[in-house]
């Protein structure tokens, strides 16, 4: 498993973009809207470490108590449903089976950790050859 990033909800996009790129001097790297799970995504990564956050604006929410800004966290899997197999065995619970996002290759699940934390298990397609 490799850990990829961490997710936060944010109440507005370009101002958070604004704040983790001028401010904080972290690299803009991607951003896409998401209808499905209603909701617009961006990346930015910090440039010393690699460490990216995930920026995750849901629309029509407009409820932020403290404490729950946390997102998810993501680790990339090689094999999805062999970790999930392996994970359900150690009694995790799963909160979303493998699916694929609209206009994406990966194949994505979460699960639960003790504090109800969520957190994304990403298996990447395979590249083509060459």
């Amino acid at each position: 498993m490799k850990f990829l990033h961490t997710s936060i909800t944010v109440r507005h996009m370009d101002e958070s973009l604004a704040f983790y790129t001028d401010v904080l001097g972290l690299e803009f790297e991607r951003r896409r809207t998401i209808p499905e799970n209603h909701a617009e995504i961006a990346f930015v990564r910090d440039p010393a470490s690699g460490a990216r956050i995930e920026l995750t604006h849901w629309d029509g929410k407009d409820d932020f108590p403290a404490g729950e800004q946390l997102d998810h966290l993501a680790f990339e899997v090689a094999e999805l449903d062999r970790v999930l197999l392996k994970l359900r065995e150690k009694n995790v619970r799963v909160a979303k089976e493998p699916f694929r996002l609209g206009g994406g290759s990966s194949r994505i699940a979460f699960i639960l950790d003790p504090n109800d934390v969520w957190i994304e298990l990403i298996e990447r397609a395979p590249s083509a050859p060459g």
